[in-house]
């Protein structure tokens, strides 16, 4: 009660302040001109503060400026300044300040100033010009509206207090309907309702004295009410509550302009209330749609999902802004459609798609192909939204309607009035009591004339604002004229390639619709260019959304393409020239067809009339007709039967006929297209969790950043239990099924669990082997890409010392020689598994090259892969000519691993060093027999070559580790919280028991030597050895006597003088005389084969020793390295 009170206050006093001022505005003032000053500084200072501001903070200053200067020579430069002025006007204060200053000039130059301002205050006040928001894009538009609100904000409330305060006064009557004729413009022009804040800024502050509305304690009644007290509650409000604000002829604004401004806007609450019913039900069915599709796809896209979320939004705008309206007018906000509604039609649309009985032609697929194209044929927008109903024709229809509803009505109200009577009538013939018989007669009365109130007030409102907002649009279009832009328009379409901007262009063509405007329109949409089929459906959906309210465009569309369908077919005989107008006759009709504006019976009876003609131009016909729309009639409920049988003729009569193959293939395909081959479901292979969990940590979560953190969940895997091991061996197995990027981390992976789990990385190596040998067994083309990532993941695997280097030169020699004839591939001769033009290999042993080549660059392993280089050369050759992807591939592999290599052009050439290389190698292992030249010597000299490969790596995998250079990715950096490698005072410990050992076994050879060697002191005459190298007795090798005894023959040695003579002496092989020479002839062989491999391995030693020394030093630092090398 009391902030009713305190806002009555209020009101009173901004009435007594404006009744002042526009007192003061018509009386004259006399202003004698030899007083004022002319400077043009002070001139000049004035222009420039009002440009400023003309709120409180200069309102003094200005004031006294204007009574002391003359101002004469600058009305023009101060009503441009008091524009800008006014739009930095904020607050009630400083609106208030403005309207003082404006006053203060209009009484000085009444005619000079006033009308000037009137006039720019109109323009800044107008609203802005439909066809440049139209050019501009959605975002941009949203902007530009909000600017404009933005800046109209204050110029509206000034203008509002100008017009209270007589200033705009013309021909005795005041400002208020200039006011509204502003506000009629900006809102009737505004389909997207962004001018809706202005009329709540401009309810806020002068609803009472434009509109008359009462505080809303005076209005609203509560809901709880009983009908019969209704009348009684507002009158006692009325009375007891808030008194007579003013009188009628104290009020600024006159009675008529305040009910017709009140009409109005209530018209223009109704307007957007059903606007806001509309788009909460075009909210509720997107709703429904996504949910109907989440049950079909398990997923909603994301299109789908901006669309809801963008519709969302503007509803809640809309909602907010017609919340406000109604509290500002004192209305009652319209009735939503409860939720309950909603989740009832997600609920049967749930249970018609998960039904028992389902139409077949539904399970193998609805209408359309997917969802993008349901959405372009189905979701066709409704003019009614965007395009008041007089522009469209409706009104007429509604005004129809309303007829037939009030003659209803009037009837029911006979009919009422007489039932009355006759219960009158009853009454008295039951003599009850006149008083009772008058208080319902006139209790009747009253409810009677309740009635007919609101029935006179709200009678013309829901016209009213198709009324309002029809003149606008008139003079907007004029200056440029119908016929210009409808040209524009048509200009415009065939860059209208997607479905937002087509939409906009019926929303367009709509404000343009008149007879002859449609007339051009079909010329124009009649006579598409024939190489531009790609606008087809865009124009269909063009006429589609025009169709629902001009059903002529439709009609004669369909019309001009059906009479154009049977001029083709009598000019069925001319098939070159014609053959891109039929293209586009039949896409045209398809299109249109599945906009449902082409009739059903005539799309069936232009099938039958090619069907009935099964032939020539007329096959391609039909097979147009059933990829175009072939689809939607076969799984349209009206159409279902009648085509199903014209399909079934059809496959009858091309079983009969004899087509070429290109017509068979057309036929078929078409056919398949519109009606696809039932095919059962895929079914999914069921995996228990942990399998589905460790496929997830490899297949998804693996990546450089996550590889420790993967690392720890499989170490906390149950290493025991076989499943786990299974399901994890199958994972490391495939490399294929994870990204090609990833592979490097699987093997990395694989060997940080070597440490742990070392048979399982047996396992995994032994597998990928196995893989890479079935796949040269079998050369499947579909496993091609199976076998370049295991060829890759053996290469990674290698990298991270998981296997020796004499594994990757055998599967690289085996990529080069399995399959072909004794090992040896010969130029030009098919082989079956390795055929000349069957390049895959190729990549095979490029893959693997660029993946482990560059370690192969010192010792034995560098001479290694250079032999395999040369061999490899001479096998590309022996193929065909390489196609340009596997040219590239192989040079740019030699380039990185050997830049400076000799290529060779001929297969000669490349014999002849192969040749070569066989022989060096031969040599070198001494086991060369005599000069062994062509191709025989690569047969036989192939397999000794790997075996001294074989020998250089006796030292087994630690040798190759520790021969190999680091990898480029050898570098892991982790956290120095874990633990890598054994600890400190294992380390210590193990240090102690080394130097022991070592500390006993000198000590023990140190007794060895002085027992054992004294047999060596002596030293044989020439003459000696010589004798005993003829005698074979070479090594003091065991020989078997006559007898049969292993006896070992020495020999003695005596010194007659200075003569040395030697004695041969057998001793029996079992003694322990023997046995001892032998072992410790034995011994020394072996340590001097160590000492030769010590010394051959010196540099490959230190090199590993260098690595240690820095690792060890890495380790003792915050971070701990590991190189993996």
């Amino acid at each position: 009660m009391d902030s009713a009170l305190l806002k009555v206050d209020e009101e009173r006093a901004r009435h007594a302040k404006r009744v002042k001022l526009r007192e003061l505005n018509a009386a004259n003032v006399h202003v004698e001109l030899s007083r004022l000053d002319s400077s043009l500084k002070r001139h000049t200072g004035l222009i420039k503060r009002m440009r400023q501001s003309l709120g409180t903070d200069h309102r003094d200053q200005i004031l006294k400026d204007i009574d002391s200067l003359s101002l004469e020579k600058y009305i023009d430069e101060i009503a441009g300044a008091t524009l800008e002025g006014i739009a930095r006007c904020k607050t009630e204060k400083d609106v208030w300040s403005a309207v003082e200053v404006i006053s203060a000039l209009h009484r000085r130059f009444p005619a000079a100033f006033t009308p000037p301002l009137t006039s720019s205050l109109s323009t800044a006040l107008a609203a802005p010009s439909r066809a440049s928001l139209n050019a501009l894009p959605p975002e941009q538009r949203e902007k530009e509206d909000s600017a404009r609100v933005s800046r109209q904000r204050p110029l509206l409330r000034v203008c509002s207090e100008l017009a209270l305060v007589g200033i705009t006064d013309g021909q005795k009557r005041s400002g208020g309907e200039w006011i509204m004729k502003i506000l009629r413009e900006l809102l009737s022009n505004d389909p997207s309702l962004s001018s809706l804040p202005l009329l709540s800024t401009f309810l806020k502050s002068y609803s009472r004295p434009y509109l008359g509305l009462t505080p809303p304690q005076t209005r609203q009644i509560s809901a709880e009410a009983e009908p019969g007290t209704l009348s009684e509650a507002t009158t006692n409000a009325t009375q007891g509550e808030f008194p007579t604000l003013l009188n009628e002829g104290e009020e600024l604004v006159e009675q008529e302009i305040r009910d017709r401004f009140k009409r109005m806007c209530e018209g223009y609450f109704e307007s957007v209330s059903k606007k806001l019913i509309i788009e909460h039900k075009r909210l509720q069915d997107q709703d429904r749609r996504n949910h109907e599709a989440y049950i079909r796809s398990g997923e909603i896209f994301e299109d789908r999902q901006q669309a809801y979320e963008k519709m969302t939004k503007g509803y809640e705008k809309l909602l907010a802004s017609c919340q406000t309206l109604s509290e500002l007018l004192y209305l009652p906000m319209p009735s939503l459609p409860t939720v309950s509604q909603k989740s009832d039609s997600i609920q049967i649309g749930a249970n018609a798609i998960s039904g028992d009985e389902e139409d077949p032609l539904a399970i193998s697929g609805g209408k359309w192909e997917d969802e993008e194209e349901r959405r372009f044929f189905e979701d066709i927008q409704d003019l009614k939204d965007f395009v008041p109903k007089s522009v469209l024709g409706i009104e007429s229809e509604e005004k129809e309607d309303q007829e037939a509803t009030e003659e209803r009505e009037k009837a029911e109200k006979e009919k009422a009035d007489a039932e009355a009577k006759k219960l009158e009538e009853e009454l008295e013939g039951l003599k009850l009591d006149g008083d009772q018989t008058n208080g319902r007669r006139d209790s009747t009365a009253e409810v009677e004339t309740n009635e007919g109130e609101p029935d006179g007030t709200i009678t013309p409102t829901p016209t009213s604002p198709a009324k309002a907002s029809s003149p606008p649009l008139s003079p907007q279009l004029a200056p440029q004229g119908p016929s210009q832009l409808l040209t524009a328009l048509l200009a415009r379409l065939p860059d209208a390639t997607n479905r937002a901007m087509i939409d906009q262009a019926a929303i367009d063509f709509a404000f343009l619709n008149s007879k002859a405007a449609r007339k051009r329109l079909i010329k124009f949409l009649g006579a598409v260019p024939k190489n531009r089929t790609d606008l087809l459906p865009h124009y269909a959906r063009f006429v589609a959304t025009l169709n629902r309210y001009m059903p002529d465009v439709g009609t004669e569309l369909v019309a001009l393409l059906d009479e154009e369908f049977r001029y083709l077919q009598r000019k069925k005989n001319v098939v070159k020239e014609l053959a891109e107008v039929r293209l586009k006759n039949i896409l045209y009709l398809s299109n249109l067809t599945k906009f449902s504006v082409v009739p059903s019976h005539l799309i069936l009876h232009m099938f039958k009339v090619c069907l009935d003609d099964f032939s020539g131009t007329n096959v391609e016909n039909i097979s147009m007709l059933l990829e175009g729309c072939g689809r939607f009639l076969l799984r349209s409920d009206e159409t279902r039967e009648r085509f199903g049988t014209m399909l079934e003729l059809m496959r009858r009569k091309q079983s009969m006929q004899h087509f070429d193959q290109r017509q068979i293939l057309l036929l078929e395909n078409a056919y398949y297209q519109c009606n696809p081959p039932e095919r059962t479901p895929r079914q999914q292979k069921e995996r228990t969790p942990l399998e589905l969990f460790i496929r997830h940590l490899i297949y998804d979560v693996l990546a450089k950043k996550t590889i420790d953190k993967v690392l720890k969940l499989l170490r906390k895997l149950d290493w025991d239990d076989p499943i786990v091991q299974r399901v994890l061996h199958k994972v490391f197995t495939k490399p294929w099924k994870i990204k090609y990027g990833n592979v490097n981390l699987l093997a990395m992976l694989t060997y940080d669990l070597q440490r742990y789990h070392p048979a399982f990385a047996i396992s995994v190596v032994d597998q990928v082997l196995e893989d890479i040998r079935r796949g040269l067994e079998q050369n499947v083309y579909s496993t091609n890409q199976r076998r370049m990532a295991a060829i890759k993941y053996l290469g990674e695997l290698y990298i991270y010392r998981l296997l020796g280097s004499a594994l990757v030169f055998d599967t690289l020699w085996s990529l080069v020689t399995f399959g072909h004839p004794e090992g040896h591939p010969l130029p030009r001769q098919p082989c079956p598994l390795d055929m000349p033009n069957d390049f895959f290999r190729v990549r095979l042993v490029c893959v693997l090259l660029d993946t482990v080549g560059m370690c192969f660059d010192r010792g034995t392993q560098k001479r290694k892969i250079d032999n395999f280089l040369v061999f490899f050369q001479y096998y590309v050759l022996c193929k065909e000519d390489l196609p340009m992807d596997v040219d590239f591939m192989l040079s740019d592999s030699m380039e990185a691993i050997r830049p400076k290599m000799t290529l060779y052009k001929t297969i000669e050439e490349a014999a002849v060093a192969v040749d070569e290389m066989f022989n060096a190698a031969l040599q070198n292992a001494g086991l060369s027999t005599g000069d062994d030249s062509g191709e025989d010597s690569d047969e036989e000299g192939e397999r000794p070559q790997q075996e001294e490969d074989d020998d250089g790596d006796t030292t087994g995998q630690e040798s190759s580790n520790e021969d190999r250079a680091p990898s480029p990715e050898a570098v892991i950096v982790l956290s120095t919280q874990e633990h890598l490698g054994p600890s400190e005072e294992a380390e210590a410990e193990f240090e102690k028991e080394l130097a022991k050992i070592i500390t006993d076994s000198s000590a023990e050879s140190r007794k060895v030597d002085k027992k054992t060697a004294w047999w060596d002191s002596a030293v044989l005459a020439p003459n000696l050895r010589k004798k005993r190298a003829d005698e074979g007795d070479v090594d003091a090798g065991g020989d078997n006597n006559p007898d049969g005894d292993a006896v070992m023959q020495f020999t003695v040695i005596t010194k007659r003088g200075t003569k040395q003579q030697g004695r041969h002496l057998l001793v029996p092989a079992e003694s322990a005389l023997a046995v001892h020479t032998r072992s410790a002839q034995l011994q020394d062989k072996v340590e001097q084969q160590h000492l030769k491999r010590l010394v051959l391995d010196y540099e490959q030693r230190e090199e590993a020793e260098e690595m240690k020394a820095l690792e060890v030093r890495n380790r003792t630092s915050a971070i701990k390295i590991r190189y993996v090398g």
